[in-house]
């Protein structure tokens, strides 16, 4: 007889985890605002932290950063919109006269005049009315967007403000054993939001140059607008790519068919090329993800939340990643984590503990995110920990406030004489 017993606590557990997934699932707008607004403190935080350094303080800092933030968007957005605006009421006006030539291009050829056909009896007057209905159908979630993208900015801008309590609050839930390890994936999730948003500003200014030089060979006007349009749209995965080059085919309607077909033969080399050259070369060695995660990632992403699952999915399948590094997690078909990463572990972790006895959350965050840089350092100098020791008690007692209790457990490692002497006494 084969006799199955479950302990309390695991169907504690089990519940517990049920209750976990329905909350987030309905807290899922909320954890959105969270997650980008982590993402602003991520993005803005060098920045700031670069002028601090320069001699202002961190609120003239940040209004600084914030302003010419609001400022450079609010160029884009004029520099942008009436122009595309102009540009989209043109092409409708002479969609007919465009179509008309198409369809006349199309019919000199055997294999086109299906298509021809098909192009001939799309109703263009419809879609535009009905483009327009559209329109004021999503009004309102338009505002619902604002909203909260209001909402974000403000939560960004109270984190940036006062990064040491918002740390000191998350420190202070956390048990004091595991805050190196939390330090050291705070660490690691500030360089892969970093580099997926300077990631995201280089493909966005590549394609910005591309298109306007493109445009600008073909004499189009607003070439400028068009440009900014495919940079700001080219952030969007999937469909960026497709949203950013039908205005650019669009606009060389007036040279004729030809020159439409030739463009958006270049338009889809370029895509190509972004993703299958540019994109792994820009964020591959930051987020460290396969392709094949990077697809499996968006698809998720964009199925769970739409566009903005789509566009966090890299970051946040990145951060997973490194937390199962992070938190060495043993993974099914996955080697062992190396003796010496735990040895390495132990001893920053006894570091720690003699260093913020006595300290406040506050201070722990501070010493706990020192200590973290401290260790990606000797990761990538090749040194040990160990040997690093030392040295690291000594930079990061300068740290601490000066008292007894803390300075008393800032001290050299034992030699095996003293040791012995000990013994002894």
């Amino acid at each position: 007889m084969l006799r199955i017993e479950i302990a309390p606590r695991t169907l504690w557990y089990v519940l517990l985890a049920i209750a976990g997934v329905w909350i987030a699932f309905k807290l899922t707008t909320v954890l959105i605002v969270i997650v980008v607004a982590l993402v602003l403190v991520g993005t803005f935080d060098p920045l700031v932290s670069w002028l601090e350094r320069r001699g202002l303080k961190r609120g003239r800092a940040l209004a600084l950063v914030f302003f010419g933030f609001i400022v450079a968007f609010a160029a884009l957005m004029l520099f942008t919109i009436p122009p595309l605006m102009s540009q989209v009421l043109d092409m409708l006006q002479h969609a007919p006269k465009h179509r008309d030539k198409l369809v006349a291009w199309l019919q000199q050829y055997d294999w086109s005049r299906s298509l021809a056909k098909s192009i001939k009896s799309v109703p263009l007057n419809d879609l535009t009315t009905e483009g327009g209905n559209r329109l004021l159908d999503y009004s309102e979630d338009i505002l619902t967007t604002i909203g909260y993208a209001v909402t974000t900015m403000f939560l960004a801008v109270y984190l940036l403000a006062d990064p040491v309590r918002s740390r000191a609050l998350l420190f202070a839930v956390i048990p004091r054993n595991q805050h190196v390890k939390l330090a050291s994936i705070l660490f690691e999730l500030k360089v892969i939001v970093g580099g997926y948003m300077r990631g995201q500003l280089i493909t966005s200014a590549a394609i910005t140059v591309f298109v306007f030089i493109l445009l600008t060979i073909f004499r189009v006007e607003n070439a400028l607008a068009l440009a900014i349009f495919a940079g700001l749209t080219d952030v969007i995965p999937f469909v960026g790519g497709l949203i950013a080059s039908a205005p650019v085919v669009a606009a060389v309607a007036g040279s004729g068919p030809t020159a439409m077909v030739i463009v958006a033969i270049i338009m889809f080399v370029y895509q190509e090329f972004e993703s299958r050259i540019l994109v792994p070369r820009v964020y591959g060695r930051v987020l460290r993800l396969t392709p094949a995660v990077v697809l499996v990632a968006l698809l998720v992403g964009g199925k769970l939340a739409g566009i903005v699952g789509a566009l966090l999915a890299l970051p946040i399948a990145a951060g997973l990643q490194m937390l199962v590094r992070e938190l060495r997690v043993d993974l099914p078909g996955e080697a062992p984590p190396d003796e010496q990463v735990r040895e390495r572990d132990e001893k920053a972790l006894e570091v720690y503990e003699q260093l913020t006895e006595g300290a406040t959350a506050a201070d722990a965050a501070v010493i706990a995110a020192e200590l973290a840089h401290k260790i990606k350092e000797t990761e990538k100098t090749g040194t040990t920990i160990t040997s690093e020791l030392p040295a690291i008690v000594a930079e990061l007692s300068s740290t601490l406030p000066a008292d007894p209790p803390v300075e008393g457990a800032v001290m050299e490692p034992e030699t095996e004489p003293d040791k012995k002497d000990r013994g002894d006494d």
